[in-house]
Order: structure tokens, then C-alpha cells, then sequence
């Protein structure tokens, strides 16, 4: 017989045994975290755990800032600004994954925190909590990517295509009008198309890579089904009969980057034995191509605007077509964009401005590549209606703090011209390297044979590689001997092949009629080597500006410049060693801002010594300086012979890799640059023979393209130049594509009027 004190003892021991502390979560891997909610910020919203295979919410019960931090930092922002509790973000569906959830604030993931354990909760909906980060993103967060962004439903949707119905559409290559077909769980559905929508059409011409869609003719299409219908031969009207053949609804707003996104309810509500698509049909779509993807007699229609006006957004230094770091058209000068707040919404308009489909990665933290100049915009808010980006509501990039190492990118959907399956690399030790392979149509007949090396250069190779896809060509190879062909295919089927670097493939540059190849077939085709990075040299324009200046130089001083003509050719017929030369002498600075080291095209054995400087050079013609008359005709020559690439400066935390002393390797580190002081040889323009006046003064790093660089565009440098036979100014110095052109020339034409007035 228990006493009383004994019995309540053992009924409060037994109570704390059955009181379930705090526990750690035991799952598989960090589970996934994402915000949901109205609006178009990706910084705040209902915060959401995937376990399991499905989306659940997070109870507010004990969740703080401390909570709220650990969740943000888990979805790649820097900390957590606030917390929303009582479902401000709208009530969520589905389990609620996590009760009294306590972190001490250091923890890397949700997972890692106290809480009541998966499921274990005795809250509602109307009590999921929200929360609100600060909007940059941190160092080591990449992307926003499609992908990222879907739930399990999503990832069983897993790509759309058109199915072309008319004979018109069927023979073109490019689809650009059918039935929306979309693979569900690795099978083929079409769509219903009750409640179809041109939201719905858009969403699906973005993820083609079609900027917009256009209107269709719906009474024939429903013609054209209703004779297949009653068609005895047709399976079509018992395929219909299964719902296993339909996607049942699909409701988009229109600013979704993936049909996933949207609404879509696969078959009809449960409970209900009806089928999928009742008196319905396939759901058709016709997609309005860009301008790059158009065929060249097509006209663009009235709704089109990218050939009205030039677009005042371009993209930079992408391996691909459709890809690259996102710069903006401001006051006639070009400026990049923050990556605070920069997501899938704000790029998708930026790739449809651009002639593209919609964004399938945004990208954060300059990964492709960091821009020079001013950064334009930052906090970017599109909404997904705008036009173009500048419709958009943003703050000025120098209010908060942004640097070149947050310029934002994109990858943008582009359409599937088929153009990957006509070039193939044969005979290579990995499959980025290789003879070039085409195929064209020869007698009518198409055939697979090899490209004459003449004239093969950088500009071809990266079209090839492009077409590939393999990025960017980091040699053209002229000599492939060692590279054994596909048997068959070693006929020249292409020859005298001229790029301009911008086509989508090596059969739209221009080429010769008939085959004509003077090295005949073998050893002489062209090959590439393909790699998905690369370097980017720009020079410092405002160094160039800021250290100009005039020296009158004597001949004494001038026999190690002279060998290496570094002087104007008058100076051979000069009374040496009496005399002088004046010399326009500036400083150089040469960023690499590109995702790949700067290196020699040749190896050692190949480097130069150079008996007066004392070191070697690595390449024979690395910057030419000019000085030009205002209509371009060049007065005056002091290209630099020859350098020697090191690392003369890196940022803080990176460390210096080439060096000239002691035949030491050469190059130039990513984010490093090498600097030529004023002062040393050849660092000048022989301006002796040079008149008053004014002129441009122009610097062009890797004139002969031999080094591979993901762009060329800013190798280029010029300043207006004023000499008066006395001193001299260097204003207005920039890299070639810092201004647009139109606007390079008013300043060209207010200089003249200028000087006309004086």
C-alpha cells in the first residue's frame, strides 16, 4: 500500500518522464528553405521547410531574431532584419514541419536548432510565421536558380515543348507555334485548354527562349481537331479518354520563369470520376523569335520594339549566347548592376528586353566576371509586367554601398535552333579540344566534313566553341596533324570561313562558294580548344589621364628604346647620339577581370630575352599606342614591342602568382594587374614629328587577339588629347565600350565646333 507523499512523488516523476524536451532534428542532409508569399522580394516571406518530399511551414511559437537569422543566413542572405508572426505572409498548406523552434544564433542551418521535432506541433496555420532578411546576399551565395526554386511538384514538371500542327510550322526548324506538350514524371502530357490564358502562353515562349507571345487562330486549330476527332484512322480520340494524356489546368499571372511556378493542377479534384479535358482541346501557343533567332527575310510585327531603338541593356563577358554580367545605359555610359536584391523576376525582364526568353539563373557576386565604370542600379524591384528594366523601381547603385565584386548576372533561356548538332570535335585528348567538324549541305546531300585552316582564327574558334557549347576557344589551332578525324568526314567542306565573333555558328559566317582550301585536306584543318573560362584585360583610363605628361628625351639616353622601336622612324635618320626626341609619357595599368589567369600563348622555350631591360618577354605584341587625327588617320606610333606580364599588384587576401625575375613564370592573376610606370622604356608616344593640335590618343591591349579573352569589347582605350607644341592634355579617357557609340560621336562633333568657335 502507497502512502500518499510516495504516490504524489511517483505521479510527478512519472509526469517529467513524459514531457518531451527540446530536441536536435535528425534528418538526411540539410533540409531546404524557402519564402513564400505575395510580392516579388526574395529577402522576405512565409518561411518554408522541405521534409520528405514536401513543403511544410514553421510554427511562430518561440521564434525570434535569433531563429530568424540562422534562417536567413541557411537561404544564402547576410542576417535576418525582423520576424512576421500570425501567418502575415497568408496561411500556408501542408504539414507544419517545426514547433518552438530555439537556436542560440550561430547554428549554419534550421536542422541544427532545438524544436519540438519533425511534425510535432499543436499549432495552426494562422500561426505560421514569416521573415523578413537584409537583401544582400552573402560572398559565398551564387544564384537563384529555377531549379532552386521548385517544389517536388515542380521538379516533376520537368521541361515544355510545341508540337508543331500546321505543314507552314513543320518545316522550319526553329518551332515556333504548336500544342503545348509538357514532360510530367518523365512521360508526355498536352494541356488542357480551358482557362488557357496568354499569361499562361508567355510563361511557356519564355522557357523556349522566346521574349513574348502572339495571338492564335484558335477556330482553325479547333477545325483542324475536330476533322482528326472524327478521323476513324486517328487514335487521338481515345487517347483523349485517358486523363493519363492531359495536364488538367494551368493558371499563370505571367511572371512566373517555369510553368512550375504557376498553378497547375495535373488532373482533375479528387473524388471526382470526370475526365481531364472534357469537349476540350490541346492548348496552342505561338511565340514571337528575338531578333538574333529570327530568319533573315522574316520582319519583326508591329508589337516589337528591340529594332526601334537600341536597348539600353546589354550583357558582358557570358560563355554562352544569352548569358553575362548585366550592364545599364546611363547619361551615355555604361554601368553595372548590384546583385542586392537581384532575382529570377528582375532577370527574366532583362533577357526578354534582350531579345531572350525568360531568366533561368540569376547570379550574384560578379561570377561572371566584374564590370569598370559606375554600378548604375541596385535593389532592382521588377514586378515581372515591366518592359525593360529601367521601368523598374530601383535605387542608385553608390546609396548602399555595392561594389564591382556585387555585379549582378544572368542566364536567360534562348530557343533551341539545333545548331549544336551540325559541328562535333573529333581526334582530341578530352572532349573541349579537337579538329572541327561541320556539317553542311553539299549537292543537296548533308555532309560531315572538316574546315580549311585558312584564315582560322580566334574569332572563328569562339563560334565554334559557342555552337558547342563549350564557352570559349582558348587557342585556334591551324595544324592538326596529331589529332586523328572521324573516318569520313576528313574532306574540307568549308573554307575561307570569316567571323565576326557575334554568330550563333560557324555556318552563318561567311565563307566561300565553292571549297577552296590551299593547304588541301590533313594536317591543315582547323581545331579548337574550348575552356568555360577565361580572362578579361581592361586598362585603367584614369591612371592614363592622370600621369600624362611631356618629356624632351636626349638620343644618349635613347639606344636601348631605339632597338627595341620604341621610336618614330625619323629618329633613324637622326645625328646619334645628339639631339632628343619628345616623348608623351603616361603610366599603364592592366586589370584582369576576367574568371581566368592571362597567360602566354607561347610556352618558355619560345620567350625572347631581351638584352636591354634584362628579362624576357613572353609576348611580341601586347599593346599598341597611337596617337590619331579626330577622323581616325594615326600621326604618330609608339607601339610597345614587346612585354614582360607579372603581377605587379593584387587586392588584399590574394596573393601575387607571376613574376619576371628570374625567368619566372608570366601572367596576370585574376582580379591582380601590371602596372607600366611612366618612367621606364618604351612607356611613351614619339610625338617629335607631331604638330599643335587635337587628337586621340589610343591604347589597344592584345591588338592581335592572341591571348583568348571573354571580351574583347574593352581592349580598347582612348582620350581627347589637346597638344599645344608645348604641353599637353589627356580629358575624357575610356575604354572603348564605356560610351555608346552615337554618343562617342556628339563629343567627337562638340570638340570640332569647338575648335572651330576658337
Amino acid at each position: 500500500m502507497w502512502s500518499l507523499p510516495a504516490a504524489l512523488s511517483l505521479l510527478m516523476l512519472l509526469l517529467l518522464l513524459l514531457q518531451a524536451p527540446p530536441c536536435r532534428l535528425q534528418s538526411l542532409g540539410t533540409p531546404k528553405l524557402r519564402l513564400v508569399g505575395p510580392g516579388s522580394r526574395p529577402e522576405e516571406g512565409r518561411l518554408e521547410v522541405l521534409y520528405q518530399g514536401q513543403w511544410g511551414t514553421v510554427c511562430d511559437d518561440d521564434f525570434a531574431l535569433q531563429e530568424a537569422t540562422v534562417a536567413c543566413r541557411q537561404l544564402g542572405f547576410e542576417t535576418a532584419l525582423t520576424w512576421a508572426h500570425s501567418a502575415k505572409y497568408g496561411q500556408g498548406e501542408g504539414p507544419i514541419w517545426l514547433d518552438n523552434v530555439r537556436c542560440m544564433g550561430t547554428e549554419s542551418s534550421l536542422d541544427q536548432c532545438m524544436s519540438n521535432g519533425w511534425g510535432v506541433s499543436d499549432c495552426s496555420h494562422s500561426e505560421d510565421i514569416g521573415v523578413v532578411c537584409h537583401p544582400q546576399r552573402q560572398r559565398g551565395y551564387l544564384s537563384e536558380r529555377v531549379s532552386n526554386a521548385l517544389g517536388p511538384q515542380g521538379r516533376r514538371l520537368e521541361e515544355v515543348r510545341l508540337k508543331p500542327i500546321l505543314a507552314s510550322t513543320k518545316r522550319h526548324s526553329l518551332v515556333t507555334e504548336g500544342a503545348v506538350e509538357v514532360r510530367y514524371e518523365g512521360h508526355w502530357r498536352q494541356v488542357c485548354d480551358q482557362g488557357w490564358t496568354r499569361n499562361n502562353s508567355k510563361v511557356v515562349c519564355g522557357m523556349l527562349g522566346f521574349p513574348s507571345e502572339a495571338p492564335v487562330n484558335s477556330h482553325y486549330y479547333r477545325k483542324v481537331w475536330n476533322l482528326k476527332m472524327k478521323d476513324p484512322k486517328s487514335r487521338l480520340k481515345s487517347l483523349t479518354q485517358k486523363n493519363s494524356f492531359w495536364i488538367h489546368q494551368v493558371n499563370c499571372l505571367g511572371t512566373e520563369p517555369h510553368m512550375a511556378n504557376c498553378q497547375v493542377q495535373v488532373a482533375p479534384a479528387r473524388g471526382k470520376l470526370r475526365p481531364a479535358c472534357p469537349g476540350g482541346m490541346h492548348a496552342v501557343v505561338s511565340c514571337v523569335a528575338g531578333p538574333r533567332f529570327r530568319p533573315a527575310k522574316a520582319k519583326p510585327g508591329r508589337k516589337e520594339s528591340w529594332a526601334e531603338q537600341e536597348p539600353k541593356v546589354r550583357l558582358r563577358s557570358g560563355a554562352q549566347v544569352g548569358e553575362g554580367r548585366v550592364e545599364v545605359l546611363r547619361n551615355h555610359q555604361w554601368g553595372t548592376v548590384c546583385d542586392h536584391g537581384w532575382n529570377l523576376i528582375s532577370a527574366s525582364i532583362v533577357c526578354r528586353q534582350l531579345g531572350f526568353g525568360s531568366a533561368r539563373e540569376a547570379l550574384f557576386g560578379a561570377q561572371l566576371g566584374q564590370g569598370l565604370g559606375p554600378i548604375h542600379l541596385s535593389e532592382v524591384r521588377c514586378r515581372g509586367y515591366e518592359r525593360t528594366l529601367s521601368d523598374c523601381p530601383s535605387l542608385e547603385g553608390s546609396q548602399n554601398g555595392c561594389q564591382h565584386e556585387n555585379d549582378a548576372a544572368v542566364r536567360c533561356n534562348i530557343p533551341n535552333m539545333g545548331f549544336q548538332n551540325q559541328v562535333r570535335l573529333a581526334g582530341g585528348r578530352s572532349p573541349e579540344e579537337g579538329v572541327v567538324e561541320v556539317q553542311v549541305e553539299v549537292n543537296g546531300v548533308q555532309r560531315w566534313g572538316a574546315v580549311c585552316s585558312d584564315h582560322w582564327g580566334l574569332s572563328e574558334a569562339m563560334v565554334a566553341c559557342r555552337q558547342l557549347g563549350l564557352g570559349f576557344a582558348s587557342h585556334a589551332i591551324k595544324d592538326t596533324w596529331y589529332w586523328q578525324g572521324t573516318p569520313g568526314a576528313g574532306e574540307v567542306v568549308m573554307s575561307g570561313v570569316r567571323c565576326s565573333g557575334t554568330e550563333l555558328a560557324l555556318q552563318q559566317c561567311s565563307r566561300h562558294g565553292p571549297v577552296h582550301c590551299s593547304h588541301g585536306t590533313g594536317r591543315f584543318s582547323a581545331g579548337v580548344s574550348c575552356t568555360d573560362s577565361a580572362p578579361d584585360l581592361v586598362m585603367n583610363a584614369q591612371l592614363v589621364q592622370e600621369t600624362a605628361y611631356l618629356e624632351d628625351r636626349p638620343l644618349s639616353q635613347l639606344y636601348c628604346a631605339h632597338e627595341e622601336n620604341c621610336l618614330s622612324q625619323s629618329a633613324d635618320l637622326m645625328d646619334w647620339p645628339y639631339g632628343h626626341r619628345r616623348l608623351l609619357r603616361f603610366s599603364s595599368q592592366i586589370y584582369n577581370l576576367g574568371r581566368a589567369d592571362f597567360r602566354p600563348k607561347t610556352g618558355r622555350h619560345s620567350w625572347i630575352w631581351h638584352q636591354c631591360h634584362r628579362h624576357y618577354h613572353s609576348i611580341e605584341v601586347f599593346t599598341h599606342y597611337d596617337l590619331l587625327t579626330l577622323n581616325g588617320s594615326k600621326v604618330a606610333e609608339g607601339h610597345k614591342a614587346s612585354f614582360c606580364l607579372e603581377d605587379t599588384n593584387c587586392p588584399t587576401g590574394l596573393q601575387k602568382r607571376y613574376a619576371c625575375a628570374n625567368f619566372g613564370e608570366q601572367g596576370v592573376t585574376v582580379g591582380c594587374w601590371d602596372t607600366y610606370r611612366h618612367d621606364i622604356d618604351c612607356q611613351w608616344v614619339d610625338i617629335t614629328d607631331v604638330g599643335p593640335g587635337n587628337y586621340i590618343f589610343q591604347v589597344v591591349v592584345n591588338p592581335k587577339y592572341e591571348v583568348a579573352e571573354s571580351d574583347f569589347s574593352n581592349n580598347m582605350m582612348r582620350c581627347r588629347c589637346k597638344y599645344d607644341g608645348h604641353r599637353v592634355w589627356l580629358h575624357n579617357c575610356h575604354t572603348g565600350d564605356s560610351y555608346r557609340a552615337n554618343a562617342e560621336l556628339s563629343l567627337e562633333q562638340e570638340q570640332r565646333l569647338r575648335n572651330n568657335l576658337i
